[in-house]
C-alpha cells in the first residue's frame, strides 16, 4: 500500500476539477477513502494507517491459529517453588549473605549441633497461640526455627533475613568468610553456655573444640615450657604447598627463634635461642580446616586471593600429627567444601559442596539452587571462576583416587568417622513440637499462596481462551465488504483490544468528531472501516460511542476542504493578478484596502487556509477573514512591498480605526477596483469593507480638528512667553550674584528643571506641555528652609539653581 502522504494526496485529487457546490456523495467516499482496496495478510510488514480498510498488523498475529496456553499469563508455576522430593532447602540470597548461607548449610548438616539447639529452652514453647505472633528473639530462637524450616519445609527455598538482621550484618556488603565463622561460633557458644541443661551449655567446645599446646625449649639450658591453647579450626598457610598434608606438616613444624626474636629464657634469667613447635594433643569431632586463602599483600596494602590448586583426601587420618592420647579416634572423612568462586578476595560468590550425613550423597548448596553431585559432576571443590578469562586458568594437576584438587576451596570440613550404628534412628533428628507446628502453619500459608497462584494462572488461561475464541470470531468479521453497511472504529481501541496485557475499555469516538458532530475527515486515518456486524457485537461486549457510521461521512467538512485545497492551488495565480490589477489607474468605483494588508495579504490568506485546512473539533481556528494570533514566518516574496506586516493579524484591519469606522489616514489605505477586491474576499469572506464613498470616521474628524487647534494655542502661548523671556531663552544679559544689574534690589532664584523644561515647550509646543508651575520646592530643604548657602550660590556648588 502507497505511503500515508500520497493516500492524503490521492483522496483530495478530485478538488482541481470539483467545485465545493458540485460535489457529490462519491467525492464524499473517496475523501473518506472508503473503496480503498483492503491489504492482505502477508503483503504489510506493518498496518497502513491512511488505509481505514487495512486490518493487518493491529495486533492480530497473536491470536490467529493455536496458541500454547502460558502464553495467556505472566504466572510462574507455583509448583516451581516447590521443594523437590528427596531434596534439601535452599536460602535467599539477601543481597551478598552467600557466604552466611554457606555457613548455615554446613551447621545444619552436623547432626549433633542441629539436635542439641533443637533442645534449646525457648521460653515461649509452650505458650498458647503462639502459631499467631511468633517472633524469634534471641540467636539459638532464630536458628532453631530456621532449621526447622529447612528440615521440613514444603518451600524450595526460605528467606533468613531474621536471622541475618538478628545478627546485624549488612544485607548489600560481603564480609569475611573466615572471620564470620569464628566470629559466629563465638556468639553461638556463648548462647549455649547460658542454657540450663548441662548438656548442651558445652556443646560448641564438644563438637568444634580441640587442644594444642606451644612448646618452646632454650637451646642453652635445655629447659621446656608450654603453652596451652584451644582451637575450633586450624588456620594452614597454603603458599608453596601442593596438598593438605603438607599444609598440617607446616602448621606443626618447629620454628627457630633467634636474633630479635629471642625468647626469654626463666631458667637463664636471660634472652635465649629456643626452637618452638605446635603439639596437637586433641582433636574435636568436627574439624574445620581453613586454607588461608586470602592474605595480606604488603606491596599493595591489601588482601589478596591465593588461587593455588590444593589436594585434599575423602579420608584423612590424623593419628601421626597427634601426640599422646593414643586411644582417640583419628581417622576422619570429609563432610563439607566450602568455594570462594572469584579473583578477588574482595567480590565473588560463595558455594558450599556438603555431604548428607543420612545417605552419604552430596550435594551443591548455591543459595537457592540446591542440585545432587554424582558421576562425572562429582568434582569436590571444583567451580569456575567468575570474570576469568580462560589464558589466565592454570591447568589442574591430576588427583589420585578418594583425593579432589582444588583452586577455590577456603575451608574444609572433616567429621571423625564413626563406627556404623545398628540403630538407624541414631542419625535421625526429630523436629520438636512446637516448632513442627511453626512449620506446618508457614507450610499452610505456602500452600494457600500456591492455590492462589493456581487459581490466578487458571483465571488468566480461561480468560485468554475465551479471548482467543472471541478475537478468532470477531476478526473474520471485521472487514466490510462492498455495498455493506460500516461503521468506524479508533485504530488505538482495536490494538489495544488485540493486546492482551490491557485492560479492553469502552470504545471512545468523542476525539474523532468534527464541528458538526460527524466523523472528521482528517481523523479517518486513525480509524478502520469494520462491518456492521462486527461492530454491533464489539459495542455490545464493551460499550462507548458515539457510533459513526456511513451517514458520519461530513459533506460540510469535505465542502470547506475542498474550498481551501482550491483557494491554495489559485493562491499563486490571484496573486500575481492582483499585483497587476493594483498598478492600473482606477476607471471606476472602487475599495478602500489598507496598504499594510494589501502588501502581506498573500502571507495572510495562506495561513488562514492552512489554520482552516488543519481544524479540529478541538482546533480553536479563527474565521475567515481573519488570520491566526501568532506571528508565524511570513513569505519574503511580496511584489507589492519589499516586505510583510509582522503585527497584522486580520487583513484590512489597518485601514478600521479605533472606532471601528474607516480611518482618516488616507496615505496608509488605498483605493482599489471592485475586481480586486472580489478575488480579496474570496480568501477574507468578513474582512471590514469600506467602499470608495465611505466617509472617514467622524469621530476620529473630530478629535483631529480638536488637537490642531490645541496646537495652534500652543504654539501662540509659546511665541508669547519667549517674546517676554527671551533673554532667559536664549540665556544672554543673565544676573550674576557677584555682579548685580544696575537699578535691581532684588533677585529671584528659580530650579534649573523649571528653565529646561520651559525651553522644551518653547522649542516644540506641538510635542512638549506647556509648564504650569516653576517648583521652587527643588530648592528647600527638609526643614523648609533654602537648602543653599550665599557661598555655594558664588562658588557654583549650588548647581540646581538659577537666577531670574
Amino acid at each position: 500500500m502507497a505511503p500515508r502522504i500520497q493516500l492524503e494526496k490521492a483522496a483530495w485529487r478530485w478538488v482541481e476539477t470539483v467545485k465545493p457546490e458540485e460535489i457529490r456523495q462519491e467525492h464524499i467516499e473517496l475523501a473518506y477513502r472508503i473503496n480503498l482496496l483492503a491489504c492482505k495478510r502477508g503483503t504489510c510488514r506493518r498496518n497502513c494507517k491512511g488505509n481505514p480498510n487495512c486490518l493487518v498488523g493491529i495486533g492480530e498475529q497473536a491470536w490467529l491459529g493455536e496458541i500454547d496456553e502460558n502464553a495467556f499469563h505472566n504466572i510462574d508455576d507455583p509448583n516451581s517453588e516447590r521443594r523437590d522430593k528427596n531434596t534439601f532447602v535452599g536460602l535467599t540470597n539477601l543481597g551478598a549473605t552467600c557466604y552466611v548461607n554457606t555457613f548455615l548449610q554446613v551447621w545444619f548438616h552436623n547432626l549433633e549441633l542441629r539436635r542439641s539447639l533443637y533442645h534449646c529452652h525457648n521460653p515461649r514453647a509452650h505458650e498458647h497461640n503462639i502459631e499467631s505472633d511468633y517472633e524469634p528473639q534471641s540467636i539459638c530462637e532464630h536458628l532453631q526455627y530456621l532449621f526447622a524450616l529447612l528440615q521440613n519445609s514444603n518451600r524450595k527455598y526460605i528467606d533468613p533475613s531474621g536471622l541475618v538482621k538478628a545478627l546485624g550484618l549488612d544485607t548489600g556488603q560481603q564480609q569475611d568468610a573466615q572471620e564470620f565463622s569464628k566470629l559466629f561460633l563465638s556468639l553461638l557458644e556463648d548462647t549455649l553456655s547460658k542454657q540450663k541443661n548441662p548438656s548442651l551449655q558445652n556443646v560448641i567446645q564438644q563438637q568444634f573444640c580441640g587442644q594444642f599446646s606451644y612448646v618452646t625449649v632454650c637451646n642453652q639450658c635445655g629447659r621446656s615450657s608450654a603453652l596451652s591453647s584451644r582451637f575450633y579450626e586450624l588456620e594452614l598457610n597454603i603458599q608453596g604447598h601442593k596438598n593438605l598434608t603438607e599444609c598440617v606438616t607446616e602448621f606443626l613444624k618447629e620454628e627457630k627463634l633467634d636474633g630479635d626474636n629471642r625468647y626469654f629464657c626463666e631458667s637463664c634469667q636471660s634472652k635465649q635461642s629456643a626452637t618452638r613447635r605446635i603439639r596437637l594433643h586433641s582433636i574435636p569431632p568436627t574439624l574445620n580446616l581453613q586454607l588461608m586463602r586470602f592474605v595480606f599483600d604488603r606491596q599493595t596494602g591489601h588482601k589478596k586471593k591465593l588461587n593455588t590448586f590444593i589436594s585434599f583426601p575423602e579420608q584423612l587420618d590424623m593419628g601421626p600429627f597427634l601426640e599422646g592420647k593414643h586411644n582417640q579416634k583419628c581417622v576422619y572423612e570429609l563432610s563439607a567444601v566450602l568455594i570462594h568462586r572469584g579473583i578477588s578476595a574482595y567480590s565473588g560468590h560463595y558455594i558450599a559442596h556438603v555431604k548428607d550425613a543420612l545417605t552419604g550423597d552430596w550435594y551443591k548448596f548455591n543459595d537457592e539452587e540446591i542440585e545432587k553431585m554424582e558421576g562425572k559432576k562429582l568434582q569436590l571443590g571444583i567451580e569456575e571462576d567468575i570474570a576469568e578469562t580462560v589464558k589466565s586458568q592454570s591447568r589442574k594437576p591430576k588427583c589420585s583416587k578418594g583425593y579432589h584438587c582444588s583452586r577455590n576451596a577456603y575451608m574444609l570440613v572433616y567429621k571423625v568417622q564413626e563406627e556404623e550404628s545398628s540403630d538407624p534412628s541414631s542419625n535421625n533428628v526429630q523436629v520438636p513440637a512446637f516448632l513442627q507446628r511453626l512449620v506446618d502453619q508457614d507450610n499452610h500459608k505456602f500452600e494457600e499462596w500456591c492455590t492462589e497462584m493456581a487459581d490466578m494462572r487458571k483465571q488468566s488461561v480461561d480468560k485468554g481462551k475465551a479471548k482467543h475464541e472471541e478475537v478468532k470470531e470477531l476478526y473474520e468479521l471485521l472487514p466490510a465488504r462492498d455495498g455493506e453497511q460500516y461503521e468506524f472504529v479508533p485504530l488505538e481501541w482495536l490494538k489495544k483490544w488485540l493486546d492482551d496485557s490491557t485492560a479492553t475499555k469502552e470504545i471512545d469516538c468523542s476525539l474523532f468528531l468534527c464541528s458538526h458532530g460527524k466523523l472528521h475527515p482528517d481523523k479517518v486515518a486513525d480509524a478502520k472501516r469494520v462491518s456492521m456486524q462486527a461492530a454491533e457485537l464489539l459495542y455490545e461486549r464493551y460499550g462507548g460511542g458515539p457510533r459513526l457510521n456511513g451517514f458520519s461521512l461530513c459533506r460540510e467538512c469535505v465542502s470547506q476542504r475542498c474550498r481551501v485545497l482550491r483557494l491554495k492551488n489559485q493562491l499563486t495565480e490571484d496573486f500575481k493578478e492582483v499585483s497587476n490589477l493594483v498598478k492600473r489607474t482606477l476607471s471606476c468605483e472602487g475599495y478602500w484596502v489598507g496598504k499594510a494588508s494589501l502588501r502581506s495579504w498573500r502571507q495572510l490568506a495562506l495561513e488562514q487556509l492552512e489554520e482552516d485546512e488543519h481544524e479540529t473539533k478541538h482546533s480553536n481556528s479563527q474565521t475567515n477573514g481573519q488570520g491566526p494570533h501568532t506571528n508565524s514566518s511570513k513569505e519574503s516574496g511580496s511584489e507589492l512591498s519589499g516586505g510583510t506586516e509582522d503585527e497584522m493579524k486580520t487583513f484590512n484591519e489597518d485601514a478600521v480605526c479605533t472606532h471601528g469606522g474607516l480611518s482618516i489616514l488616507e496615505t496608509e489605505r488605498k483605493l482599489v477596483s471592485t475586481e480586486v477586491w472580489t478575488k480579496l474576499r474570496k480568501y477574507f469572506p468578513k474582512a471590514p469593507e469600506f467602499s470608495q464613498n465611505q466617509e472617514p470616521c467622524r469621530q476620529c474628524l473630530t478629535l483631529e480638528q480638536e488637537e490642531k487647534d490645541n496646537e495652534a494655542v500652543s504654539k501662540m502661548m509659546a511665541l508669547d512667553q519667549k517674546n517676554q523671556l527671551l533673554n532667559l531663552f536664549h540665556e544672554k544679559n543673565r544676573p550674576t550674584l557677584p555682579k548685580w544689574p544696575q537699578g535691581t534690589d532684588v533677585l529671584y532664584i528659580v530650579p534649573l528643571f523649571f528653565v529646561d523644561e520651559w525651553r522644551k515647550f518653547i522649542r516644540r509646543p506641538t510635542k512638549s506641555s506647556p509648564v504650569s508651575n516653576v517648583g521652587n520646592t527643588l530648592l528647600l530643604c527638609p526643614h523648609g528652609g533654602f537648602m543653599f548657602t550665599y557661598e555655594s550660590l558664588i562658588s557654583g556648588e549650588a548647581q540646581h539653581s538659577a537666577l531670574a
